[in-house]
């Protein structure tokens, strides 16, 4: 689906529903889900970015991007740009990000 299409999608996947951990305002807690997002794609050369509040940017350092229309798809399209397996739960992954 186009970036302009998946504006237009409704439905909100639980990833995206507030929770304990993520306590704030909804754009706060988007914020926060990216950052953490980010550690673990920085491991693989990977940036996520929010776009509109809405979806999300994936971005590899060649530059290429996909969109994004929930964190339930982040893991499928980074191990495409990656061109490896992403595994946010390996455990020497997890070593190495150590305590936030």
């Amino acid at each position: 689906m186009c970036g302009l299409c998946g504006l237009f999608e409704s439905g909100t996947h639980w990833t995206e529903t507030p929770g304990v951990a993520t306590a704030g305002p909804p754009r706060q807690q988007r914020l926060r889900q990216v950052g953490y997002a980010n550690r673990v794609l920085r491991c693989y050369r990977l940036r996520l970015d929010d776009w509109q509040g809405r979806n999300y940017l994936l971005t590899s350092p060649t530059g290429a991007t996909e969109v994004i229309d929930s964190l339930a798809l982040l893991w499928p399209a980074a191990e495409r740009l990656a061109g490896r397996p992403c595994d946010p739960l390996d455990p020497d992954l997890l070593l190495s990000l150590g305590p936030e």
